[in-house]
């Protein structure tokens, strides 16, 4: 089979490296997501994917690692060998991005994470190690022709996801792909067989055997997909997320007949596919609501949840330095899921002294912050939603109302240091410290003062201040 028309443009970006590797006697293949989408393109008339924005291209070849980069190293603008090693050489050549790898296996051991590298001998070697049938597709360069041995356009087709081998075998080799599955579930709206469902269950505790860095990673993937509900059920549904991520399993809280409280599972999963697919955001959705397990009580009004949004910050931030997220990362959705009931303290109306505390506590984070808000109402009662909505489009015009009159995001005291130490006698020290503190605790409440009235402030709350001690 050849791929019509839409490979064209395909076809004349990666000419030059298939005439290169033609002339050496040497077998190229175009594999991997590339492969995928272009089929996906042509399907849906590029709805699926924009293919004038590709520009990494994976390939698979017979040469091995040396002999790829003697034939690249004068063609591209710059080469890298770091993965040599593992058979692949990366190239640049004007805005395109080759990885070019000998046709390989990668096989993890019982007691390591790091793979053990086998070069394969032809092409189906290559294909049957991959992780999905749909991934396990090669274009020939430069002829276009399709090779399909494991039938992944069939299963692109009926919108199936299988393994090339048995799946046991497949995971064995890289138990990443148990937690891949759930992306290519949600992001490609397919429908596992059972026996890939099966072997996930019955393998989760080998994801523990692959670095939180790359788990970290997919999980990143999963979560910018359109809709990832689909996928954060997988990993709860085969036990995968227990061994990862075991907070989100635990929101799957029992229903009560007496209190009738929500499964937080399904709230959470419903608020993370209503954020936009931002990566930061999407995981405070995930981890907004961690902290309901351990803050469950109730009272004679129902069940409750009190100082959940603090329990659940610490949780976040001791459960995203397991998976090595960075400091700023964790600052961020950290404080989002602090922040994420601050909005329903506030329930009779704002003042502007609460307005001016809620946009200097969410900072830059202001605008993923109302939207999380607006996003954790998953209510199917229409009074209610409507509610909220109204409420919400309240706060923002409160704070354009404010943004006009005073600069609200750098809210700072009316004086300086210097001129509280000049103004009163004193050296720096602690009393400096106290002295800003109140006169932003007073810019807080009453907005900007004039020069003259913060003195005045200062001088009173200083005459306070030696009475009281």
């Amino acid at each position: 089979m050849v791929i019509p028309e839409r490979a064209n443009e395909m076809l004349v970006k990666t000419s030059d490296i298939s005439r290169i590797f033609q002339n050496a006697g040497k077998e190229l293949y175009l594999v991997g997501g590339t492969v995928r989408d272009l089929i996906l393109a042509e399907r849906d008339g590029g709805k699926s994917v924009n293919m004038q924005s590709t520009k990494d291209y994976d390939f698979a070849t017979n040469a091995l690692p040396g002999e790829t980069l003697s034939l690249v190293k004068d063609w591209a603008d710059s080469v890298w060998t770091q993965g040599k090693k593992f058979g692949t050489i990366a190239c640049l050549k004007g805005d395109a991005r080759f990885e070019i790898t000998t046709y390989r296996a990668e096989v993890y051991s019982n007691d390591t994470r790091k793979p053990a590298v086998v070069f394969g001998e032809s092409l189906e070697d290559d294909l049957i190690r991959r992780d999905f049938t749909v991934n396990s597709m090669a274009l020939a360069l430069p002829s276009l022709e399709l090779v399909d041995p494991f039938e992944g356009l069939s299963d692109l087709a009926s919108s199936t996801l299988r393994t090339p081998r048995a799946p046991s075998k497949s995971f064995d080799e890289d138990p990443l792909r148990m937690l891949r599955a759930a992306r290519f579930i949600a992001g490609y709206h397919l429908q596992p067989v059972g026996e890939l469902t099966v072997a996930v269950s019955e393998m989760a505790a080998r994801i523990e055997m692959v670095s939180p860095e790359r788990v970290r990673d997919e999980l990143d993937k999963l979560l910018v997909v359109h809709e990832p509900s689909p996928g954060l059920a997988f990993l709860v549904d085969t036990g995968l997320a227990e061994r990862f991520l075991p907070e989100l399993p635990a929101l799957a809280l029992e229903q009560d007949p007496i209190h009738r409280h929500k499964d937080v599972l399904a709230h959470t999963l419903a608020v993370v596919d209503k954020t936009s697919p931002e990566r930061l955001l999407r995981l405070a959705a995930l981890f907004h609501d961690v902290g309901k397990p351990k803050t469950r009580t109730y009272t004679s009004q129902g069940v409750s949840f009190y100082h959940h949004d603090v329990v659940g910050a610490r949780m976040t931030r001791e459960r995203m330095r397991k998976l090595r997220y960075s400091t700023g990362d964790i600052s961020i959705v950290a404080n989002l899921v602090a922040l994420h009931l601050r909005f329903h303290t506030y329930r009779f109306g704002w003042t502007d002294s609460a307005l001016r505390r809620y946009v200097r506590d969410a900072g830059p984070l202001l605008q993923w912050l109302n939207e999380l808000t607006r996003c954790d109402c998953t209510t199917r009662n229409p009074v209610k939603a409507r509610e909220l909505n109204e409420r919400m489009d309240e706060l923002e015009s409160r704070i354009a109302e404010l943004r006009k009159r005073e600069e609200i995001e750098s809210i700072k005291p009316d004086l300086n240091g210097v001129q509280v130490m000049e103004h009163l006698g004193i050296p720096p020290g602690r009393e400096v410290g106290e002295a800003l503190a109140f006169l932003l605790e007073l810019r807080m409440d009453r907005g900007p003062l004039s020069e003259d009235e913060a003195y005045r402030q200062l001088d009173e709350w200083w005459q306070r201040r030696i009475y009281r001690d």
